[in-house]
């Protein structure tokens, strides 16, 4: 009953705070540190305050504050952004401080924190801690919480960070416009005692989409089902930096998804764990091994493994959500033998090729032409040729020499002597086959289904 006294009796002091920051004191914000790179920045060890284990933003980076008064003072600026899609590919979307998405706060359960929130987008905004335990008039819904953060205005939030987990910050005005144009970003709670729940690494991302079309460079905010990139962190393979981690350490990855479906996301090699969910850590009793998690739209998942040596897939096993620039009309032409008419285009357009008589795989061997500031629906290279896959792909790469805090890209994987899959080039005997039915080799029989008019 207490603590519930006491989040009351801070609500009502922090509810006061939610209003524009005044000439005066906004004189006295801490600094908007602007990060523009979009490959993953390894965060410091934490430079005071309470201690806790950083987390490791993938392609992403963590917003530095400022202690004062005992409180951890941050500060986000919402402003357009340029985010590098992946090498060949930027968009011009919505984040924070010059990032998309913005960058992840972290701080300890128990610690009172003051976010200052500055305006620079070209409309009213507000930020919602999406799963934090915080007072109501700091939730961020526009309207209902609180007036909207007007254009080149502040707003100061505060509150006491009242259980640890793994949490997001994103909108709560216009949001079909501004998540659809990028706005979210990570927020992690961090638990009191650095020992409980450690793990060696650390890992987070959040689950976007976009929808760009060839040649442009501006998400369509009107889309609501046929997005053509999906992304971890706006970022699509082969921009999507690997996990690197030692052989046996106890690895976690925590996954956010903001996009307008669900992501079940599969890792190849070592079983896995869900450990965390938008509530908080499951108990060790009610854990439950997988391979795949799915994450529903708005949900956090956190899953841990032991790290085993070698090169492992990790993406969503929705197959379309592991390619890029996909066109919803493009007809199926497997089995089509289309050489004749193709002779015939060529004599007009000599650059035409023959694509899909045979599946999708030729597209990722084949270099065509396309639009500028546009990928291709499959890129990126492995040790043994073209990996033929884009969008929410990556590789867990796991190393007996890695060193601790070491998170650079050790290269291929070398296979240990009789662990590579190769061709086999022994005579093979003919595969025996089921025989036709009697009287007649080349009928097939079937039965006619009943009840079913017209079929």
């Amino acid at each position: 009953m207490s603590n519930r006294r006491t989040f009351f009796k801070t609500a009502g002091a922090t509810f006061l705070g939610a209003a524009a920051v005044s000439r005066v004191g906004a004189a006295s914000l801490p600094e908007a540190i602007i990060q523009t790179a979009a490959t993953t920045q390894i965060p410091p060890a934490p430079p005071n305050g309470r201690p806790f284990n950083p987390l490791v933003t993938l392609n992403g980076w963590s917003l530095p504050w400022r202690m004062k008064d005992g409180v951890k003072e941050f500060h986000l600026v919402a402003e357009p952004v340029v985010r590098e899609i992946a090498p060949g590919m930027k968009a011009n979307l919505w984040g924070y401080n010059g990032s998309s998405p913005g960058p992840t706060i972290e701080a300890v359960e128990g610690d009172r924190v003051r976010i200052f929130v500055t305006n620079k987008l070209p409309e009213v905004t507000s930020v919602h801690w999406h799963g934090v335990l915080l007072p109501s008039g700091m939730d961020g819904v526009t309207g209902l919480t609180q007036p909207p953060i007007q254009v080149g205005k502040t707003f100061m939030y505060e509150f006491v960070l009242q259980r640890p987990g793994t949490h997001m910050y994103h909108p709560h005005a216009d949001e079909m416009v501004q998540m659809a144009m990028g706005m979210m970003g990570l927020f992690i709670i961090h638990p009191k005692d650095p020992k409980q729940y450690r793990v060696d690494r650390d890992f987070g991302f959040i689950l976007n989409a976009y929808d760009i079309e060839p040649g442009s460079a501006t998400p369509r905010v009107n889309t609501m089902l046929d997005f053509n990139l999906w992304t971890w962190n706006s970022r699509a393979f082969p921009g999507i930096d690997p996990f690197v981690a030692r052989t046996g350490e106890r690895v976690r990855i925590r996954v956010g998804n903001l996009t307008m479906t669900n992501h079940p996301i599969h890792m190849h090699g070592p079983h896995f764990e869900v450990t965390g969910t938008d509530g908080g850590w499951v108990p060790k009793s009610a854990r439950w091994p997988e391979v795949t998690t799915d994450v529903a739209v708005g949900q956090m998942r956190a899953f841990e493994f032991d790290a085993v040596a070698g090169d492992w897939a990790i993406h969503c096993h929705k197959s379309h959500h592991t390619m890029n620039a996909m066109g919803h009309d493009v007809p199926t032409m497997i089995g089509v033998d289309h050489r004749d008419v193709a002779a015939k285009i060529t004599k007009l357009i000599p650059d035409y090729m023959v694509m899909g008589d045979k599946g999708m795989h030729d597209m990722a061997e084949m270099e065509m032409p396309i639009p500028d500031n546009t990928l291709p629906m499959m890129t990126g290279t492995g040790p043994f040729g073209p990996v033929g896959m884009g969008g929410m792909f990556s590789v867990v790469k796991v190393r007996d020499d890695v060193k601790r805090g070491d998170y650079a890209d050790p290269g291929p994987y070398k296979h240990p002597a009789g662990t590579l899959a190769s061709e086999y080039t022994a005579e093979m005997p003919e595969p025996a086959r089921a025989a036709a039915p009697a009287g007649d080799a080349k009928t097939l029989q079937v039965r006619k289904p009943s009840g079913h008019p017209g079929h």
